[in-house]
Order: structure tokens, then sequence, then C-alpha cells
């Protein structure tokens, strides 16, 4: 018993050492990120698009990338949050309980006809 009550003991104590140690004595500051190219323009369509619709206490958030409606998540007036994701091109459409309950397997699209 008194064995256990050391490793208990000991892993209490533990991140204790780890504050205590002193930083090295020359730190330099990282220096500063160097400005974009000149005539960079950041490109307004690679940002998802936002709506935010309110119906009564509910309250649904549209999520849109070119103009397509990818993403919802849903407020309801009580309750929990939760995202509908558009998983196929023919608008199938999977409820999540949050961004990152299950694993999400990427499907991009190389061509459009």
């Amino acid at each position: 018993m008194s064995c256990l009550r050391s490793l208990i003991l000991l892993a209490f104590c533990a991140p204790l050492v780890a504050l205590a140690a002193d930083n090295p004595p020359q730190l330099e500051p990282l220096p500063e990120p160097p400005p974009p190219p000149p005539g960079y323009e950041p490109d307004p369509a690679s940002e998802p698009q936002v709506t935010i619709i309110k119906r009564g206490e509910e309250t649904i958030e549209e999520y849109r990338m070119g103009g397509e409606l990818y993403m919802m998540k849903v407020t309801p007036s009580h309750g929990v949050p939760y995202y509908l994701l558009k998983e196929t091109a023919d608008g199938g459409w999977v409820r999540k309980d949050g961004p990152s309950e299950s694993l999400s397997i990427p499907q991009w699209v190389i061509f459009r006809f």
C-alpha cells in the first residue's frame, strides 16, 4: 500500500518539477513574418459564406462554398446543436452531433461536367 501512495505522490509531483525548470538563458524572439507579395489579394470565393436564419428561437446556420450548400448547423430552441453535412453530390445529408464526432472521408471533386 505504501508503494501505491509513493506512486501517487510521484505522479502529482512530476508536473512541479517541469514547472521549476528554468528557460534557456539566451532566448531570442522570433522574427516577424514577411508581408504578402505586392498585388496579392485573398480570393473571397475561397472563404465559406455563412447565412444565419432565425425561426422563432431556432437558429440555422448555412455554410456555402462557391455558392453550393455543404453544411448546416441547427440550434434548436431546446436541446443540443447538431450539424447536417452533405456527404454526396446527389444531395444526401448526414446528421452529426458535433463537428468531429466521427471520421469523414475526403471526397474531392476533380472534374465537373
